[in-house]
């Protein structure tokens, strides 16, 4: 049983990346001023920050879903099967258009699989991984179909956003609660438990943001991932909005506090969830693995 891999740029694959791994990634289109740019090939991650610090009108949109489409045609040609891990249904439409596509075409029913995990980022990146070591075991489009499903619950995201500003802009905070959240100085701390982004903590310093992390990581471990990461198959990862360095020294941070949890990526988040946040952020996320 040969089975292909696809996902998108909201995984934090890089296309060069992807070659390496033998996967196609979808890169995101990202609108700017009325021009479409697509994420890693027409827009890097250097140029999006420039155009969004210069306050550019920025939004971000599906892919085509014909385009889509048209590489699951290709790769059905030498493939038996296909796995397509696009970003959570939580977070875009992207999931269930893709999803309709795959299920109303009789060429790719039950030999395309669209997985709806409510993964993104580093935790979407890990199901690609365990969909790679899946296939190279021989097991069917399917039965990885199920196996991701049957663990789409099995994963955190916490992420610290630095400003205010790019949440106001995108109709996520009223004006007035802005504009008081940045006179306090708060940094919210956002979670992703499986579907939307939500509020977790307010904190007004980065150590206090990095110690509620942690404190959550923590409590998840120790609660409701409690067994898996006794038989070792959890994984952490950490992810940041132009903040590199602050993400290096997380790691290590991470690394030292939960010596039985295998550290994993430490990856940009995609654009798609930097439009809304900025730079700045710092994210740390946890996520089974196969």
């Amino acid at each position: 049983m040969k089975v292909a891999v696809m996902t998108d740029s909201n995984s934090g694959i890089t296309q060069k990346e992807a070659k390496e791994l033998g996967i196609y990634v979808v890169p995101m289109p990202v609108l700017m001023d009325g021009e479409i740019y697509y994420e890693d090939l027409t827009l890097s991650q250097d140029e999006f920050y420039e155009k969004l610090l210069g306050d550019v009108s920025i939004s971000t949109s599906q892919p085509n879903p014909s385009a889509v489409a048209d590489v699951w045609r290709k790769y059905l040609k030498e493939y038996d099967g296909i796995l397509y891990i696009p970003m959570s249904s939580g977070l875009s439409e992207t999931c269930h258009t893709l999803s309709h596509v795959a299920e109303s075409e009789s060429e790719f029913k039950d030999k395309v699989f669209v997985v709806d995990n409510q993964r993104i980022s580093i935790t979407q990146r890990q199901s690609v991984m365990d969909a790679l070591k899946m296939a190279g075991e021989g097991k069917s489009a399917k039965e990885i179909y199920d196996w991701l499903m049957a663990t789409k619950m099995q994963s955190s995201i916490y992420i610290m956003v630095d400003t205010l500003k790019y949440l106001k802009k995108g109709g996520r905070l009223t004006p007035a609660v802005a504009m008081i959240g940045t006179l306090l100085k708060i940094k919210p701390v956002l979670q992703i438990q499986g579907e939307k982004l939500d509020q977790y903590k307010k904190v007004r310093k980065l150590l206090d943001a990095k110690t509620e992390i942690i404190n959550a990581l923590k409590h998840d471990f120790e609660t409701r991932f409690k067994d898996i990461v006794a038989t070792g198959k959890m994984t952490c990862a950490v992810a940041h909005t132009r903040n590199f360095e602050e993400a290096k020294k997380f790691k290590e941070e991470l690394i030292e506090t939960f010596p039985n949890v295998e550290f994993t990526f430490v990856d940009p988040l995609s654009l798609s969830v930097s439009v809304h946040i900025g730079p700045g952020a710092l994210a740390a996320g946890c996520a089974v693995k196969y």
